[in-house]
């Protein structure tokens, strides 16, 4: 292995020690799925733990809280929807209840679960994306528009879709001649990183369908690759070597003749999943089958890629869902969490620096991506970009009511398809006029010098409604733009200019 440990290089995540949690806490008797499918079989969000299982005559997966711990029952209620296996599972970045599948029966579908988990097998999924030809594999929401969804098949398409409406938005079906192994969104979601059978990355702007950059032989191996890009703009490939040895490497986007850094670790034969936390700028190296977890700093100075330890254990993984930041526990000084899977268990392992204070440690928590989109998906279906919405993690993360999120909750087919989950629309995001109407006579009658306080309550509930308003507002216009371009596109099929 030719990691650089000779010199002593300056870093807060130089003792970052991982430890696997008591057996009291793990997961027991999860049947997880032995799809030979590359993906990590498990996708956790501060809310739940979801993982793909085993399952005759169809395809399902797992959700239960995030706090629950002991064995599972085999009656335990499961989302068991797909005609086939499942293949890859992903939590909305902006909704902790909104998942989606994707499966062998070539569907991806979105469901909603209800908060405090499943009391009932779920069947029925608010959406159903249909438009692969064959088995999709990759999923990928967009980590600053709402709604965003891009889908990857062995049709060797990408798709992406507004999930709020089920319309699908973009296809790029000649971009990739062979198997697409990964795709990854870049900061604020204007372009994609993938790598393909062919052994070549790239980067593509899917709005435009135009790939942007390519690099022939990213890795000489012929097994499959991973890329993913870094809140920077470089972009991390793990793949192998000529020599079957494996391999990681960073590239900058600007000249990718040469890579900035590669490190060759071992001859294993398990696929390297890469976990990239922006916020630290750590990633972290997951080989499935393999008993270790490998992690790495990128910083600006060479060698770039630095190699700070790794987490060995007596048993291999099977596959491991990496907890966002608004997830971890702040007070411990935990910077990242695993949920390893086993054959038949989930075990969790914590990532901490080790600190002597009880303060907050605002140097290992810089503000985080919150749950608030920055956008809605007609706007950067529009052509608008913009970075995530950050949070502070200062006395921990509570996701607060944005009522930013309810309005545009509201508005999207997806919720409104929604009849068993329990979920129902505001009052507010219905008909928000006639509750203004309803609600200016009552402030009035309301304002006396003893109900002053009171009064201050329904003034701020005055505000937050006109506030609502302006949102929905927004929607409506940038709907009624999009039903131009629209028109407009059929209207030049219809005179034959397309």
């Amino acid at each position: 292995m030719s990691f650089r440990r000779g010199v002593v290089r300056q870093s807060k995540f130089r003792h970052v020690f991982a430890q696997a949690w008591k057996a009291e806490h793990c997961i027991d008797d999860v049947r997880v799925s032995r799809v030979t499918w590359d993906s990590p079989l498990c996708a956790v969000n501060p809310k739940f733990i979801a993982v793909i299982v085993e399952a005759g005559g169809g395809g399902a997966f797992l959700v239960v809280p995030i706090g629950k711990s002991g064995r599972i029952d085999q009656s335990c209620p499961m989302v068991c929807g797909h005609a086939a296996p499942v293949l890859d599972i992903q939590w909305s970045p902006h909704d902790d209840n909104i998942i989606a599948s994707a499966s062998e029966d070539c569907t991806v579908k979105v469901w909603q679960i209800p908060d405090g988990g499943l009391v009932a097998p779920m069947t029925e999924a608010i959406v159903t994306l249909e438009g692969h030809s064959k088995r999709v594999g990759i999923l990928a929401w967009h980590p600053t528009a709402f709604n965003i969804l891009l889908t990857a098949g062995c049709d060797n398409v990408i798709l992406v879709w507004n999930v709020g409406t089920g319309e699908l938005v973009y296809q790029l079906p000649d971009a990739h001649p062979d198997l697409i192994y990964s795709v990854s969104w870049n900061k604020n979601g204007s372009a994609v990183c993938t790598v393909c059978k062919d052994k070549a990355l790239r980067v593509i702007d899917p709005r435009r369908g135009t790939v942007l950059k390519v690099k022939e032989k990213v890795h000489d191996g012929t097994r499959p690759m991973r890329a993913v890009f870094l809140s920077d703009g470089k972009i991390l490939t793990t793949g192998f070597s000529r020599m079957s040895e494996r391999q990681l490497a960073l590239w900058d986007t600007k000249d990718l003749s040469e890579p900035m850094a590669v490190q060759e670790m071992d001859t294993s034969n398990g696929v390297l999943l890469p976990f990239y936390d922006p916020d630290t700028n750590m990633v972290y190296l997951l080989g499935k089958g393999d008993c270790t977890i490998r992690y790495f700093e990128v910083t600006e100075e060479s060698p770039y890629v630095h190699f700070l330890s790794l987490y060995s254990s007596k048993e291999p993984q099977r596959g491991a869902g990496y907890l966002s930041k608004r997830g971890v526990d702040v007070n411990k000084c935990e910077i990242a969490r695993f949920y390893k899977l086993h054959e038949r268990k989930v075990e969790p392992i914590s990532m901490t620096v080790p600190r002597k204070s009880d303060l907050f440690q605002g140097d290992l928590y810089p503000d985080t991506a919150g749950l608030e989109p920055a956008l809605l998906a007609d706007e950067w279906i529009s052509g608008q970009d913009a970075p995530p919405i950050l949070v502070s993690l200062s006395g921990g993360y509570a996701a607060p009511p944005s009522k930013h999120r309810d309005t545009i909750r509201s508005k999207p087919k997806l919720i409104s398809q929604d009849s068993g989950s329990g979920a129902a629309p505001t009052p507010t995001a219905t008909n928000p006029a006639k509750d203004v109407e309803e609600e200016e006579p009552r402030l009035a009658s309301r304002e006396t010098p003893g109900n002053m306080d009171r009064s201050k309550r329904e003034d701020d509930v005055f505000g937050e409604l006109l506030s609502e308003m302006k949102a929905l507002r927004a929607v409506v216009l940038a709907q009624s733009q999009r039903i131009e371009l629209l028109e407009r596109q059929l209207a030049r099929i219809e005179d034959g200019d397309v």
